[in-house]
């Protein structure tokens, strides 16, 4: 997901998070300062479904303009030769070397 408040903000002649927060109190949404600013420059983690109401009600926008959703890398499938394994799907096992000189028993019958 590609978090777009700055776009959407830029379109509505705010270009500092002050003036976002000015325009977030106008409809009642009273986040600190620092918290506008971390929305503000990066793409928070979490986002209150209640907060992103009070969000696109003050910039009069839409969650998908301020959500834009990006698509994963097509996954190709990987050509193998038949019967071959991935290397990620056959695991390694660490195994315990015999001391010096003695012979690793035989497995129970």
């Amino acid at each position: 997901m590609k978090w777009n408040l700055r776009m959407i903000a830029a379109q509505r002649d705010l270009w500092r998070p002050v003036q976002v927060l000015a325009a977030f109190e106008q409809v009642g949404f009273r986040p600190s300062l620092s918290k506008v600013a971390a929305m503000w420059s990066g793409t928070p983690v979490t986002v209150r479904l209640e907060d992103l109401d009070k969000i696109c009600a003050a910039l009069d926008c839409t969650v998908a303009d301020l959500l834009v959703a990006e698509p994963l890398a097509a996954s190709v499938p990987e050509t193998r030769a038949v019967g071959e394994t991935p290397a990620a799907a056959t695991p390694t096992r660490p195994t315990a070397r015999p001391k010096a000189g003695q012979r690793r028993s035989l497995p129970p019958n």
